[in-house]
């Protein structure tokens, strides 16, 4: 009898990597080398690098593990770790906290917006979960409903989330980052690479603007270490890097967003229903042999960083799109992630 083990049932793992990862086979950590290997096979369809680990070894990977890649939207489940950070550090005290408080000209340009009156209305949360509302470029972009109403698909709402949290901390975000999560969990500035905003002015106040809508380009090996430190609720080694329950709010539905109206759901489907702080996620059991808590980064060309907690697992992948339709319907990264689900084979004591 094939048995998933709960979350509660897996070790908590002592297990963290250094330079490089502890190395185990896939027997040796209970799973199936057939299958991951049909996982491997599926995403070299679109080249590129990848890793797979489990209980904190890495069992598999394949490609240049160092090649830096443009991890597109990516970036916005890597950047929303700052608004971890500013949690932890009590530079907010909730994400239902207005961004006019932290960023005053939050939304103009255009000009337009503010003649709509829901600026105002406009929470650190609702940027956090793109329900904030702005249009999908990652410049100034306009307000397409009332925050809250509905769920919309932006680099923009992301890009204003990026701004707040520098305007908090007073400091350029990629030194921040490096400083509190990059370089603690092992990656340097060969692993990962920011760039300047692309779309708004290179600076705000005077410190470097970056985005979360886009921008950073990283190797899959800095890509596992983040989903690592997820996995591991926030912690690396015995340090709280992120609170863990900013880690539990990301890799959920919130209530209030579940269910809400999709803006464009020809390209997002049901997507309120699967989606959580800037994390994508497989809460509605859309991946029918996924576990319900497997969470991932998702950008275009398909780069992914999937976390199974019920599974001890994570796993990265870049390279070119599996995703010839470039829509969020999972067909595209659902035969990379079911075969490792289903590589794991425990059997019951």
């Amino acid at each position: 009898m094939v048995m998933i083990l709960t979350y509660s049932a897996i070790p908590a793992g002592d297990i963290w990597p250094g330079p490089s990862w502890e190395q185990a086979t896939p027997g040796q950590v209970g799973m199936d080398a057939n299958m991951l290997q049909k996982a491997r096979d599926y995403a070299l369809t679109g080249g590129g690098s990848g890793c797979i680990t489990r209980h904190g070894r890495l069992v598999m990977q394949w490609g240049d593990q160092t090649q830096r890649y443009d991890l597109k939207s990516s970036t916005k489940a890597i950047g929303v770790t700052a608004v971890g950070l500013a949690l932890k550090d009590g530079k907010i005290k909730s994400l239902q906290e207005l961004a006019k408080t932290y960023h005053p000209s939050i939304g103009v340009p255009p000009q337009s917006n503010a003649e709509t009156g829901w600026l105002d209305k406009i929470t650190l949360f609702h940027l956090a979960t793109q329900t904030a509302g702005f249009d999908k470029d990652g410049g100034y972009t306009e307000l397409l409903f009332e925050p809250g109403t509905k769920w919309s698909y932006s680099d923009g709402g992301p890009n204003w989330l990026a701004e707040c949290i520098t305007l908090i901390y007073e400091q350029d975000l990629n030194t921040l980052m490096f400083e509190r999560v990059f370089g603690p969990i092992g990656i340097d500035k060969d692993d990962l690479t920011w760039r300047k905003n692309a779309y708004r002015p290179k600076e705000i106040n005077g410190v470097a603007r970056r985005e979360f809508g886009s921008g950073i380009h990283a190797n899959v090996d800095a890509m596992a270490r983040i989903g690592y430190l997820y996995l591991r609720r926030g912690r690396w080694r015995d340090t709280q890097i992120i609170p863990a329950s900013f880690v539990d709010r990301a890799r959920t539905v919130p209530e209030a967003v579940g269910r809400l109206p999709v803006v464009k759901s020809e390209s997002y489907f049901n997507a309120s229903d699967h989606y959580g702080l800037l994390w994508w996620n497989n809460a509605d059991g859309t991946m029918k042999n996924v576990p319900k808590d497997t969470y991932w980064s998702w950008g275009l060309y398909d780069s992914l960083i999937v976390v199974i907690p019920s599974l001890d697992i994570v796993a990265a992948r870049a390279g070119k799109s599996l995703n010839k339709a470039r829509n969020s319907d999972y067909q595209s990264i659902e035969p990379f992630i079911e075969p490792i689900v289903l590589s794991v084979k425990e059997k019951m004591q």
